[in-house]
């Protein structure tokens, strides 16, 4: 039996008052407390069976970013455990097979695009033949193959978002995490992201998906799970959601779920 992609349990974050974390909460959206922290997930349960294509939708400040960051090891949680195909998700073999595209264009400034795919790949323990071999497809995949010797700041907006999806799948993962994939994107360059991730989803991967383009997480999403306040409220198929909340578009469920009390 193949265990779940991803398994969390009783998941609890509080953000000490630190430099770092106010950072974080800044990034969120999130008003630091006057004492004891920020509470961003509390007591926090979620399973995602493999081969699936999950949403994960809520405002600024629902704690997204967090379970994401708690699942690939970027923080250290309060409370609760998470694993990966079975595996903790802090062990080696569970981080390996965990690909992470983040919202933010974390790219390094000084790496053109192939090094930046090689430097991802030897990070992952990649021979560099394989490196090489597997960078030059990722790039032809994302149409990058031109700007392959041209730094992150050179690059358009686009073409920073693909490059920040290749470098994710550039050690092959089982378990895609994309965080905002399309945020800030033209039209015609969302829908051909859409047809590359649909295919490594009819490949084989499983894929988590945060978006606030709720046309996205109706076209791509098999089962979504909308969240509020560290907390989920609910969780169905898109067609599902609309006929919990009468509503004619997920959109407005949406709305009245996150108006709900």
């Amino acid at each position: 039996m193949v265990p779940n992609a991803l398994s969390i349990r009783g998941l609890t974050k509080r953000y000490d008052d630190t430099r770092a974390d106010r950072r974080r909460m800044l990034r969120n959206h999130a008003a630091a407390p006057s004492t004891g922290g920020f509470l961003a997930v509390e007591d926090f349960d979620l399973e995602i069976e493999a081969g699936s294509f999950f949403g994960l939708l809520g405002p600024n400040g629902a704690g997204k970013t967090t379970i994401i960051s708690a699942v690939c090891n970027l923080i250290r949680v309060t409370a609760g455990e998470i694993d990966v195909f079975g595996e903790p998700h802090d062990a080696l073999d569970a981080r390996r097979i965990v690909g992470l595209a983040e919202q933010d264009v974390n790219l390094d400034r000084f790496l053109d695009v192939e090094e930046t795919l090689l430097f991802h790949g030897g990070y992952f323990g990649m021979s560099r033949a394989e490196a090489r071999r597997r960078a030059g497809e990722m790039m032809d995949v994302f149409d990058l193959r031109a700007k392959a010797g041209v730094r992150a700041p050179k690059l358009s907006g686009g073409m920073r978002r693909r490059l920040l999806l290749a470098r994710a799948l550039m050690h092959e993962p089982r378990l895609v995490i994309l965080d905002e994939p399309t945020a800030g994107v033209d039209f015609e360059l969302r829908l051909e992201l859409w047809r590359y991730i649909r295919r490594l989803h009819d490949e084989g991967a499983t894929i988590l998906l945060t978006t606030h383009y709720l046309e996205e997480a109706d076209e791509l999403c098999e089962e979504i799970a909308l969240i509020r306040g560290g907390h989920l409220i609910a969780r169905d198929s898109a067609d599902g959601l609309r006929s919990s909340y009468d509503a004619d578009s997920l959109a407005d469920a949406y709305v009245r779920a996150m108006g709900s009390g």
